[in-house]
């Protein structure tokens, strides 16, 4: 449910884990079976073949491609203009303390909640944490990410000594990046549930908002233990797939709550 009808990025490991990976967003030559979905590209002033992922088969063949990781676009054939949910991605320097990134997301936790807002968490797999927001394809690319932007000003205002919004990495003082601008049409990170290809093989695991304490690491689930986390555990992200915040109201009690 979490990949239908998203054109996917792929992120190639053909050679494996030891090798350089790359992109791949163009496809030639496919099964017949194999649905696609071209779009154009202003950047590349060109139509662009993108892979869909439907079914198993097609999860399958990617993987047989090297696609370790799997990044689908954030909205759905038919309505590629407007995302389905946004994203902050709270990204650390290497070496930092992950207690940090679980205070920031505590503190997300917060403000999403003065602006009577769910939000949907999950580990990256690899340094940090990613929290969704359901759209329900709702609001164009440009309004989510406006949104998203202004949260993360409230978080970067609140705990300005560990939180930045500075794109340029030099320029960040060893905080961690507070993520917007993930929210583009056809941007992409690597999905809820997918493997990351890392040492371990590290999975990108949805996680209860209580479960953010002591002892959570970005890379705690894997390809060892995340089948029996599944077994024991509902589907946490999907009803993010079954609902939209209203932006304005949102907006309105965030205004009113945090004044």
């Amino acid at each position: 449910p979490h990949l239908v009808d998203r054109p996917q990025s792929l992120h190639r490991h053909p050679n494996g884990i030891q090798e350089e990976g790359f992109y791949q967003k163009d496809n030639e030559s496919l099964p017949e079976w194999m649905k696609t979905k071209i779009i154009y590209s202003k950047s590349s002033e060109r139509n662009i073949e993108y892979l869909l992922c439907q079914n198993t088969a097609s999860l399958i063949y990617m993987a047989n491609l090297g696609c370790i990781e799997i990044n689908p676009w954030n909205s759905r054939v038919g309505s590629l203009d407007f995302p389905d949910y946004g994203i902050i991605d709270l990204d650390p320097p290497d070496g930092m303390d992950f207690q940090n990134v679980i205070r920031i997301a505590k503190e997300f936790k917060s403000v999403l909640d003065a602006a009577d807002i769910e939000g949907f968490f999950k580990t990256s797999g690899s340094k940090g944490l990613h929290i969704f927001i359901p759209i329900g394809a709702k609001y164009s690319y440009e309004e989510v990410r406006n949104c998203i932007k202004l949260l993360c000003y409230y978080v970067s205002e609140r705990l300005p000594k560990i939180a930045t919004m500075e794109r340029r990495i030099k320029n960040r003082e060893g905080k961690i990046y507070l993520d917007y601008l993930q929210n583009r049409r056809g941007q992409t990170i690597a999905s809820v549930y997918s493997v990351r290809p890392l040492k371990g093989a590290p999975v990108s695991m949805p996680i209860d908002w209580s479960e953010l304490k002591n002892g959570l690491s970005p890379q705690k689930f894997d390809i060892q233990n995340a089948q029996n986390r599944l077994s024991k555990k509902k589907e946490l992200f999907l009803p993010m797939l079954q609902q939209s915040i209203d932006m304005e109201n949102a907006l309105i009690q965030l205004e009113n709550n945090l004044q």
